[in-house]
C-alpha cells in the first residue's frame, strides 16, 4: 500500500488482490467523512432528523406492511 498526500488530495494505492467488498465499505465510510467534514450539525439535530424521516417512512408504508 502506498499513501501519498498532494496539496489537493490524498492518494491511496492498493494491490489488485485486495478484497473489493471490504474496500467498498471503506470507500463508503470515506465518502461519508468527506460529505460531513464541514458540517456544523449537532448530533441531537441529526438524531431528530433521522427520527422524523423514519416516522414519515412508517406512516407511508404501514398499510403495505401491516395487514
Amino acid at each position: 500500500m502506498v499513501i501519498e498526500r498532494t496539496s489537493k488530495e490524498v492518494i491511496i494505492r492498493l494491490p489488485s488482490y485486495v478484497d473489493t467488498k471490504g474496500l467498498q465499505r471503506l470507500i463508503d465510510y470515506l465518502t461519508y467523512k468527506e460529505a460531513t467534514a464541514k458540517s456544523k450539525a449537532k448530533q441531537s439535530d441529526v438524531d431528530a432528523l433521522a427520527k422524523e424521516v423514519k416516522k414519515g417512512w412508517w406512516l407511508n408504508n404501514r398499510s403495505r406492511l401491516v395487514k
